[in-house]
């Protein structure tokens, strides 16, 4: 009886903690996109392990962002759209919004691409019929489907990014040359260098992830009913906002 007792509190302990994951898991797992994992790829190909410190130095930076987003949000209770709109001119609120209406844009063509891609390997399907495929059930999940629901369904297809480094560990890696290429930054005075290392940090630290962020601490609230306009606690929110994003990074 008391082993049983003791499995099922547990259980309930993980349940509990992965009842909290929220914004900050998504939407560091959502940073994993078509267009990360094509930048990441095309670097490894092109300079094998010579970017690798990108990913070290870079995680502060996204910690940083994405909690002051997240801070943004929950303080003010609105997204940063509405936030830009209420305290700059209009001509930053459109110029903003512009831009991250085209990045999204694309960004979503390349994921529901890459998708359908993906799927013709299982299924022998038109290329465009799944595309389309894809493009509705997105529309239907997100216009029909409650954002707990939702949020649920995302943090456990978030578990998948568990498959890199299981990969990791199944191939064989030169483990003290990953050592040393995640602490010691390399350096190249070429175009080509710069050019990628630009691309890795705007694909890591994306504009529609501090949009996505704020919103979504919004809907959190929202959901709990416990929208407020006073400062939250920044010492819990600090710890759990640099655990999920280094998990899911």
């Amino acid at each position: 009886m008391k082993g049983n007792q003791q499995v099922k509190r547990k259980k309930n302990r993980f349940l509990r903690f992965f009842s909290i994951l929220g914004p900050g898991l998504t939407t560091g797992a959502a940073d994993d996109d078509p267009s990360g994992i094509a930048t990441y790829s095309q670097t490894g190909a092109q300079f094998g392990y010579n970017q690798l410190w990108t990913a070290l130095y870079m995680l502060p930076f996204m910690i940083a962002v994405q909690e002051a987003c997240a801070r943004i949000g929950m303080v003010a209770g609105k997204g940063l759209s509405a936030v830009i709109k209420e305290h700059y001119s209009k001509t930053v609120l459109y110029a903003v919004v512009g831009l991250v209406l085209v990045a999204n844009t694309i960004n979503i063509g390349a994921d529901i691409g890459a998708m359908a891609a993906a799927a013709q390997l299982l299924i022998p399907a038109p290329f465009v019929a799944l595309t389309l495929f894809f493009t509705l059930l997105t529309l239907v999940l997100e216009v029909f489907t409650s954002y707990h629901s939702y949020a649920r369904i995302l943090k456990w297809l978030a578990i998948t990014l568990l498959a890199y480094p299981i990969t990791l560990f199944i191939v064989h890696q030169p483990w003290l040359t990953v050592l040393k290429a995640t602490v010691i930054p390399h350096f190249e005075l070429n175009f080509s260098f710069l050019f990628i290392i630009t691309g890795v940090l705007g694909t890591t630290i994306s504009p529609y992830m501090f949009f996505w962020e704020a919103s979504q601490e919004v809907e959190e609230q929202k959901e709990k009913e416990r929208i407020s306009r006073h400062k939250p606690r920044p010492g819990w929110m600090q710890i759990k906002k640099c655990v999920l994003i280094t998990l899911s990074a």
